[in-house]
């Protein structure tokens, strides 16, 4: 497993908001105490609001804001959107500006959800900028209910989209997955193809976000 694909499988076990043993985290993932101690550190580099430390456990906490700033997800969107264009960019001299900008947003957080200035590096621009792209059609079909048709490794599926979140400059999509019948958190960046389709959905038992057993791995 790619440890990209680790880290948003310890974002998932997690989610809970309860606490986890760094043992279990292991156990589930399959690597040692050590990988989860490192992973947990990058993690809470790259943005996303990991409580905890070694002997106790981990956790993930409250949504990230920018005191006095409260922002939207529509705000962090056009924020990272921004500075991911910029970044991924030509200009050397810009690039750098994109990063040092990111740097004095992270400055002026809570101590507890500062990030360090390189933690652009650990979702690359590029990675970045392909799931960027697919935001406003997401957003959009949440919105007004639409059916999505896509394409993820290779694979053509059918989801209904009913959640977007963002894990540290990584967004994800809860789906209900009318291909696999269940639930999934898809990264947006792993989307290689994205189309609206004619057909909307309406609220089923056992489809709704509120059915989706909290804390369950995609």
């Amino acid at each position: 497993m790619r440890r990209a694909d680790r880290l948003m499988q310890l974002v998932q076990l997690l989610r809970d908001g309860d606490l986890h043993r760094a043992a279990d985290l292991a156990a589930a993932t399959g690597v040692s105490l050590r990988s989860i101690y490192r992973d947990m550190e990058v993690l809470a580099a790259s943005g996303v609001p990991i409580e905890g430390e070694r002997g106790i456990g981990y956790r993930v906490t409250a949504a990230v804001t920018l005191p006095p700033l409260n922002l939207t997800m529509t705000e962090l969107e056009a924020l990272h959107l921004g500075l991911a264009a910029v970044g991924h960019g030509g200009d050397a001299e810009l690039a750098a500006a994109a990063r040092a900008l990111s740097a004095r947003i992270d400055a002026v957080m809570p101590e507890d959800r500062q990030a360090s200035p390189a933690s652009f590096a650990i979702y690359p621009f590029a990675d970045a900028a392909r799931g960027f792209q697919h935001l406003p059609t997401v957003r959009q079909a949440i919105r007004t209910r639409q059916k999505l048709g896509l394409t993820l490794g290779g694979a053509e599926q059918i989801v209904r989209p009913l959640k977007l979140e963002y894990w540290g400059r990584l967004w994800t999509c809860t789906v209900w997955n009318e291909t696999a019948k269940g639930f999934a958190d898809l990264r947006l960046d792993q989307i290689t193809t994205l189309r609206v389709l004619p057909s909307l959905f309406v609220d089923e038992a056992g489809k709704r976000l509120s059915d989706r057993p909290v804390g369950r791995k995609s």
